[in-house]
């Protein structure tokens, strides 16, 4: 019987899971670089180190009968480590080999089927002219690894854009993809939970970001019947397509035609989704939680006919010297 999940990873979303995975009577054990992390702060099985000591991992894992991630930019061969260990881990790790990397997640989608704005890898030979000839005048250079809230994207109108896209984006990561640029008139996202007893799926939202950061979210979507159902069926492929379990968010792009684009997926608990801690009747953590150890899923309707999530941020001020 599972008694202790494992969370690799400490910020918020370990934090939120972690409290859900309390509520349903089960221990938390936390590997992270720092110890006192804010899902660490929750449990004496703290675990603090570095990913890449073997050893440290074996301890964690010792003390763990299920062990999830908190974010999708752990080395799957890290995660292989574990299950040598005898420990399932969720997502596996060959849904993260198949998602970590944007090139393939867009490759993985195209392959079954699923709808894609046009890619292509960047390579030496790359420029703007020969990628605007495939793309079009206007499109994006992404980190093909590392890139959230905008970080690793760089907007190209020009071969000035270009260059200096390329210099930025592989300061962070050697390896760049070029993507058509979508006229979309929303951005939506929906949950999707998914193991052996059945598939959940969220409410459909609109998310409305502010600098790449999702500042907004309206749920449910003020989208057609069609739409919602097209939706929803793309997220749930989506997911299939990775041989996903846990939960994952599916952000997608809709035209005014009613086209829509799979943008990416994040296989773990999203902020598109935290509107469902109030907002919905189970949130995205505890299934979440259920998900991973194969329990049956809790409703996912909303509590009442809408709900609003303003995402606000701040900043740690600076030390003031007296």
């Amino acid at each position: 019987m599972i008694q202790t999940i494992g969370f690799l990873g400490g910020g918020q979303l370990a934090r939120m899971s972690a409290l859900a995975a309390y509520r349903l009577g089960f221990k938390v054990a936390v590997f992270e670089s720092i110890a006192d992390s804010p899902a660490g702060m929750l449990t004496k099985l703290d675990f603090p180190g570095s990913i890449n000591d073997d050893q440290k991992l074996k301890e964690f894992a010792k003390v763990c009968d299920i062990i999830t991630l908190e974010n999708e930019f752990i080395d799957p061969s890290r995660l292989e480590l574990l299950q040598s260990f005898g420990k399932n881990v969720f997502p596996s790790p060959h849904t993260i080999s198949l998602i970590q990397d944007k090139l393939i997640q867009k490759q993985t989608f195209r392959s079954k089927g699923l709808p894609v704005p046009d890619f292509v890898p960047v390579t030496d030979s790359s420029s703007f002219d020969s990628l605007s000839s495939t793309l079009g005048s206007e499109f994006l250079l992404k980190s093909r690894k590392m890139g959230y809230d905008g970080y690793g994207n760089h907007f190209v109108k020009n071969s000035d854009d270009f260059v200096e896209g390329m210099a930025k984006l592989t300061s962070r990561h050697d390896n760049i993809m070029a993507e058509q640029k979508i006229e979309f008139v929303k951005e939506l996202a929906v949950m999707v939970a998914i193991n052996s007893t059945g598939t959940a799926v969220y409410p459909v939202v609109e998310t409305i970001q502010e600098n790449h950061i999702c500042k907004l979210v309206i749920a449910p979507a003020d989208i057609s019947p069609e739409t919602r159902s097209k939706v929803e069926t793309i997220a749930v492929d989506a997911v299939k397509s990775v041989d996903g379990k846990g939960i994952f968010g599916v952000e997608m792009f809709l035209t005014a035609n009613d086209d829509i684009f799979i943008n990416e997926i994040a296989p773990r608990p999203h902020n598109s989704g935290h509107y469902t801690i109030e907002g919905c009747v189970t949130s995205q953590f505890e299934n979440h939680i259920r998900a991973i150890l194969d329990l049956p899923f809790g409703n996912t309707s909303l509590v009442d006919i809408c709900s609003v999530m303003i995402n606000t941020l701040g900043k740690i001020p600076a030390k003031v010297e007296f």
